[in-house]
């Protein structure tokens, strides 16, 4: 685990977008592609403004995305599709995304999906850290053994209510209840994790992420914890509840 602590979110997003290019850069020139994971939600607006900025062989890199409501068309502002296609891949010319479609017959996307990521490991992945400590859409209670790259989950209050603050929704009401999300332990079968966590509404859900003894179902973010090469960015305010700071 590596935990960095930075002042602001602007600096967290650019020393975690550094980190994310070389390990892009590196990882291409030993096997000549990159396949990558990528989170969305307002955390991450500094971080990926940042990455796309820098020089970046996006046609050797190859992205899956976390997670999709069902039933939520592409239009919609909160839509994770429409987040990726106008705030990253219109900015990273060539990249491959695999999207995740909640539209429609949602059997054929996820089976589709599963086999794609069955093909060769990830070797990125971008996961963010939710309010109530999710990770992708894995709400407490997670699913920490199915081995099924996509699975279909049910959305928990918490999270719902954290979607109406961040304005993609008006009430929640108007949040789907269901969504198709990547797994805990397909996130954790990336190589490298790197996480971009800022502002203060994180703070709980860092400090009961870094705090867990051992991964536990009801801090989904805490298996983060157990993988090999993880990388934590924090601002002062997401990491204002930890009582020792890492340097």
């Amino acid at each position: 685990m590596n935990i960095n602590i930075l002042k602001t979110p602007i600096e967290t997003g650019q020393t975690a977008a550094v980190k994310t290019a070389t390990l892009i850069a590196d990882t291409i020139a030993r096997q000549g592609y990159a396949r990558m994971v990528v989170s969305t939600g307002q955390s991450q607006f500094e971080f990926f403004e940042a990455l796309t900025a820098m020089d970046i062989p996006w046609p050797q890199v190859e992205l899956f995305h976390l997670d999709e409501y069902i039933g939520l068309p592409i239009t919609h502002k909160a839509s994770f599709r429409k987040y990726l296609k106008e705030r990253f891949i219109c900015k990273a010319p060539g990249a491959s995304m695999h999207y995740v479609s909640g539209e429609g017959d949602i059997v054929p996307v996820i089976a589709n999906l599963n086999a794609m990521l069955r093909e060769k490991p990830v070797d990125i992945g971008v996961i963010g850290i939710g309010e109530n400590a999710h990770i992708a859409f894995n709400d407490p209670p997670a699913d920490f053994d199915t081995e099924e790259p996509y699975i279909v989950v049910t959305l928990d209050e918490a999270c719902r209510r954290q979607q109406v603050r961040e304005g993609w929704f008006p009430m929640i009401d108007d949040v789907p209840k269901q969504a198709i999300s990547m797994s805990v332990r397909q996130i954790l079968s990336c190589k490298t994790i790197v996480s971009v966590v800022p502002h203060s509404v994180k703070a709980i859900a860092v400090r009961d992420t870094l705090s867990a003894v051992k991964p536990v179902s009801a801090i989904p973010a805490s298996a983060l914890t157990a993988h090999s090469d993880w990388h934590l960015y924090l601002d002062e305010a997401s990491a204002s509840l930890l009582e020792s700071r890492p340097l």
